[in-house]
């Protein structure tokens, strides 16, 4: 399991990858549609701020609450795996519902005959 760091980085790299393949796809697809390729903008940085806060979170008990270390170490072990399990069904929920507003606003390929 990838540290709290690096799961952070890992959003950035991904709602920053989004916001720019719509960005490159309102400068070719959609000059017409400036606001709505906006929008879906503004929806991934929201995605991204709101993915980071879930992430920041803390265990709340203490070596003293178990009988020894071991079993705090597998209790914050399960805990952090439940949070990032969350986590990312949280993002893919959320990607695809950005990922139906892109295909939205692209243009459709003319049917070959």
């Amino acid at each position: 399991m990838a540290n709290k760091r690096q799961l952070k980085k890992n959003i950035r790299y991904a709602c920053g990858d989004i916001a720019g393949e719509c960005i490159f796809a309102q400068q070719v697809f959609g000059q017409d549609k400036l606001q709505e390729w906006d929008d879906i903008i503004i929806k991934t940085a929201l995605l991204q701020q709101e993915a980071i806060n879930r992430i920041t979170v803390d265990f709340d008990k203490t070596p003293q609450d178990f009988p020894n270390r071991r079993e705090f170490n597998k209790a914050h072990r399960q805990y952090f795996k439940k949070v990032v399990a969350a986590i990312n069904q949280f993002m893919n929920d959320e990607i695809s519902k950005i990922v139906a507003d892109m295909n939205a606003l692209t243009p459709k390929a003319p049917k070959a005959e």
